[in-house]
């Protein structure tokens, strides 16, 4: 059985820091890609992360290039997502997703996670 369980949402405030973590189980991930999305209330699932678990190479979305880092442990299966100087509108359902291709739409998607939330205040 897949799993993908994230961690590490709260709450707060501008400027500060949060990781996610995206612990990984039931399934050989290695040759995947790794993806963060998130979800803000009333907007579209979009596509914030990813990184190749073989490669380590990444990509980000403009929006979060140099504040964000995604990052992976192999020892461990676990994918993190380390965000510096959040903004309020960072504030989302951060997701963790698996798919064999890099996919940076949410629809095709292999697997997902069930989410953690994170707020920022101003």
């Amino acid at each position: 059985q897949v799993q993908l369980v994230e961690s590490g949402g709260g709450l707060v405030q501008a400027g500060e820091s949060l990781r996610l973590s995206c612990a990984a189980s039931g399934h050989t991930f290695s040759s995947y890609f790794m993806h963060w999305f998130r979800q803000a209330p009333g907007k579209e699932r979009e596509f914030v992360a990813a990184i190749s678990w073989s490669s380590g190479r990444t990509t980000y979305v403009g929006s979060v290039k140099g504040r964000f880092t995604i990052s992976r442990d192999n020892a461990k299966n676990t994918v993190y997502l380390q965000m510096n100087n959040l903004k309020p509108e960072d504030t989302a359902v951060y997701y963790c997703a698996a798919d064999p291709l890099f996919n940076p739409s949410p629809s095709g998607i292999d697997y997902w996670g069930q989410g953690t939330q994170v707020t920022v205040s101003s």
